[in-house]
C-alpha cells in the first residue's frame, strides 16, 4: 500500500497500562477474547462478552494508569515507520468519509482519534489488554490499537501485508461510522443478540470495503492489496478462529460472521463504493 496524507488524530499512549477488561466497543480482535470467555466461562461469561461487542458503553472501573515497559516492543521513536503507516491509513479514511458520508448518508463526518498502546489501555469503555485486539469505543469515539496484533495477524492468522493491516483499521473506522449514524445504539436497544452483532460486524467490513474503493481512486492501492484484505477478513472469521481454537465450529455462537461472509461483505463494499449497499440488517 502506498503512503498518503498522515492524520494528526493519533494519540500515542505506548508504555502506559492499566488492569481489567474493557466493556464496550467491538472489533476484529475482540473475537479472540470472546471465544476464550465462551470456552472457559459458559453463557454467563458470554453475556459479558456481548457487552464488549455490542457497541454500547458500559460502566467501567476507573484505574490509574502506570507506565509500563516491555523489552519486546519496538523502539518508540516518534517518527517510527509503523506510526507513520497507521497515520497514513487513518488520514485516508478521513479523506474518504469526509466526502462519502455527507454524499451518501447526509451526515457530517467527525474524525475519530486512534490511540496507540502497549499491553493495556484505559478507554471510556473500560480497561482492555492487548489480547482484546483492536477495538472501537463509542463512549469516547476512539479506536484502540496495539501493534502486536499486526504481528499476530501475520504469524497466527497467515494474513501478512500492509493492506491487511489497513483493513483492520478501516474496519474499526467502520464502527465509528456506525456510531455516527446511530446504528450501534439501535443494536444495543434491540437486545444486542449474536445475530445482530454479526450484522454489525459485517457492515463494518463492508464499510471498510467502501473505504478501499476510494483509496484505490486515491492511488493508494497496489496490485495484490485487495487480496491481502480479503485474506485478513477470511482469517478472522468466527468459523476459522473456532476451528483453530477448539477444532470444531459452533455457528450459533458466531458474533462476527463466517470467513465467507466477511470476505463477501468487504468485497461488496470494495466493488460498489456505496455504503448503501452495506445494509446487512435488511438481509
Amino acid at each position: 500500500m502506498l503512503r498518503g496524507r498522515e492524520s494528526s488524530n493519533i494519540e500515542d499512549r505506548r508504555g502506559m497500562g492499566g488492569r481489567g477488561l474493557a466493556l464496550g466497543g467491538g472489533g476484529i480482535g475482540t473475537l479472540l477474547l470472546g471465544l476464550a470467555i465462551y470456552l472457559c466461562g459458559g453463557s454467563d461469561a458470554l453475556n459479558l462478552f456481548n457487552q464488549v461487542t455490542g457497541g454500547g458503553s458500559a460502566p467501567a472501573q476507573q484505574e490509574q494508569q502506570q507506565p509500563q515497559t516491555n523489552p519486546n516492543q519496538p523502539n518508540r521513536r516518534a517518527d517510527d515507520d509503523q506510526k507513520k503507516f497507521v497515520a497514513s491509513v487513518l488520514g485516508s479514511t478521513e479523506d474518504v468519509w469526509r466526502k462519502v458520508l455527507p454524499q451518501q448518508a447526509r451526515q457530517q463526518y467527525q474524525d475519530p482519534k486512534l490511540v496507540l498502546f502497549t499491553n493495556q489501555v484505559q478507554s471510556a469503555c473500560g480497561v482492555a489488554g492487548s489480547s482484546t485486539g483492536p477495538f472501537y469505543c463509542p463512549g469516547d469515539n476512539k479506536l484502540y490499537l496495539d501493534y502486536s496484533f499486526f504481528n499476530d495477524l501475520a504469524r497466527e492468522f497467515k494474513a501478512p501485508g500492509d493492506f491487511a493491516q489497513a483493513y483492520v483499521i478501516a474496519h474499526e473506522v467502520g464502527h465509528h461510522v456506525q456510531n455516527l449514524l446511530g446504528t450501534m445504539d439501535q443494536v444495543q436497544r434491540a437486545g444486542n443478540t449474536n445475530d445482530l452483532s454479526v450484522k454489525l460486524e459485517l457492515q463494518a467490513d463492508c464499510y471498510a470495503g467502501v473505504w478501499a474503493f476510494y483509496a484505490n481512486q486515491q492511488g493508494l492501492v497496489e496490485a495484490g492489496d485487495a487480496e491481502e484484505a480479503i485474506r485478513a477478513a477470511s482469517a478472522v472469521g468466527d468459523d476459522s478462529i473456532q476451528k483453530r481454537a477448539q477444532g470444531y465450529v459452533v455457528p450459533e455462537s458466531f458474533t462476527h460472521g463466517s470467513s465467507q461472509q466477511r470476505m463477501q461483505w468487504f468485497s461488496r463494499g470494495f466493488q460498489a463504493g456505496d455504503m448503501r449497499q452495506c445494509n446487512t440488517f435488511g438481509r
